[in-house]
C-alpha cells in the first residue's frame, strides 16, 4: 500500500517513521481538525488514500466510520481508561468496533508494548532551561523533579503542588518543574487564572510550555527524578523514556503505572502526596537504591519496550490491511 492516511492527535507520530521506513507514503492529519466522517470521506477521495490508521478509538476511530478504504485502529490510553466512562463516547467506540468486526476492511489493533527510543540533544542549554523556569542557577545541591504531561484533568498536574511547595520552603534546593503542551494550558488557567498569584503562592513549583523532544530528553537526564501524578494512564511514554535515560521515576500508584513499574525495583509508586515526599527523601538519601532502580529500569525498557518491536508491529498492521 503506497499511500496511507494517518489520522492522529498531533502533527507528528512515531508510526509515520515506522511505515515510511518500508516505503509507504504517509500523510498525518490532526483529529481535532475534523468534525465528522463525511469530512474524512471527502479527504480520502480527494487525496486518493488507499488505507488509514486512526490513533485512539474515539477521537480518530469515530471519523473513519463508514470508510470505503481499509483502516486500522490503534488504541491509546484515554480511550480505554476514560472515554469508556462517557455514555456517548462509549456508544460511538462500540459502533466502530462492531463495524470492524463485520467488515474485512477494518482492523482494530492494540500494540502490546510502546516502543521507546530517546534522543537527548547534544546542544541543550541547561542554564537557559533553569532561567526559563525561574530557578536560581546558583542553587546549591539542586534537586529538580520533572513532571512531563499535557495540562489536563486526567494528568492531575496540580496534585503535588501544595506538598511540594511546603517541602521547598523547608529545603530551598528542592524544585518541581511541570512542563506540557501549550494547547493544554487552558486546564491550568481555569484552575489558577492568576498565574502570578499561583507562582508566588507555590514557591518551588515552576511551569514551562513544551520544548522539542530531544531537549526534553536532555533536561530529564539532568533532573533528579521524573514524576507522574496522573489519575489514569494507559502506558506512559514519559515514564518509559525516563527509564531509558537512567532517571529514577516516582509515579502515582494507579493500574497503568503499576503495570510498568515494580515498586522499589524499577521505580517508586506513591499513593498520596505525603508518601511521595517520603519516598523522594529515601531515594535522595540512598544512592545505592537509586543506582539499582535505574539499572533495572533500563533493562526492563530494553527487554519489553523495544523500538524495533514496535516498528515491526506497525508494519505488520499495515500488511493486514491489504
Amino acid at each position: 500500500i503506497p499511500q496511507i492516511f494517518m489520522h492522529v492527535l498531533n502533527p507528528k507520530h512515531e508510526s509515520e517513521d515506522h511505515l515510511e521506513a518500508v516505503g509507504h507514503i504517509c500523510s498525518l492529519k490532526d483529529a481535532f481538525g475534523y468534525e465528522n466522517p463525511s469530512e474524512i470521506a471527502n479527504l480520502i477521495s480527494a487525496e486518493k488514500f488507499e488505507a488509514a490508521l486512526a490513533i485512539h478509538l474515539y477521537k480518530g476511530g469515530r471519523l473513519l466510520q463508514g470508510s470505503r478504504i481499509p483502516f486500522g485502529i490503534i488504541f491509546g490510553g484515554t480511550d480505554i481508561n476514560e472515554d469508556v466512562k462517557h455514555e456517548e463516547k462509549h456508544r460511538v467506540m462500540g459502533a466502530v468496533l462492531e463495524e470492524a468486526r463485520s467488515s474485512k476492511t477494518c482492523c482494530p489493533f492494540l500494540p502490546l508494548n510502546l516502543g521507546i527510543m530517546t534522543t537527548p540533544s547534544a546542544t541543550f542549554n541547561w542554564k537557559r532551561f533553569l532561567q526559563n523556569a525561574g530557578i536560581p542557577q546558583d542553587t546549591e545541591n539542586l534537586r529538580l523533579f520533572l513532571l512531563i504531561c499535557g495540562l489536563r484533568r486526567v494528568k492531575d498536574p496540580l496534585y503535588l503542588v501544595d506538598v511540594f511547595s511546603e517541602w521547598h520552603r523547608r529545603e530551598p534546593h528542592i524544585h518541581l518543574v511541570i512542563i506540557g503542551p501549550a494547547v493544554s494550558w487552558g486546564f491550568f488557567f481555569r484552575n489558577c487564572p492568576n498565574y502570578a498569584h499561583f507562582t508566588s503562592r507555590t514557591p518551588g513549583v515552576h511551569l514551562l510550555q513544551e520544548i522539542p523532544q530531544d531537549d526534553l530528553h536532555a533536561a530529564a537526564k539532568r533532573c533528579f527524578a521524573v514524576v507522574n501524578s496522573s489519575i489514569s494512564e494507559g502506558m506512559s511514554a514519559a515514564i518509559l523514556e525516563a527509564m531509558d535515560l537512567d532517571v529514577p521515576v516516582l509515579a502515582r500508584n494507579i493500574p497503568g503505572n503499576a503495570a510498568i513499574i515494580q515498586h522499589k525495583v524499577t521505580g517508586l509508586l506513591f499513593t498520596d502526596p505525603q508518601e511521595f515526599v517520603q519516598l523522594s527523601k529515601s531515594l535522595m538519601n540512598d544512592p545505592t537504591l537509586e543506582r539499582e532502580i535505574v539499572t533495572k529500569a533500563k533493562v526492563y525498557v530494553k527487554k519489553h519496550h523495544s523500538w524495533d518491536c514496535e516498528r515491526e508491529a506497525y508494519q505488520n498492521l499495515v500488511l493486514r490491511l491489504q
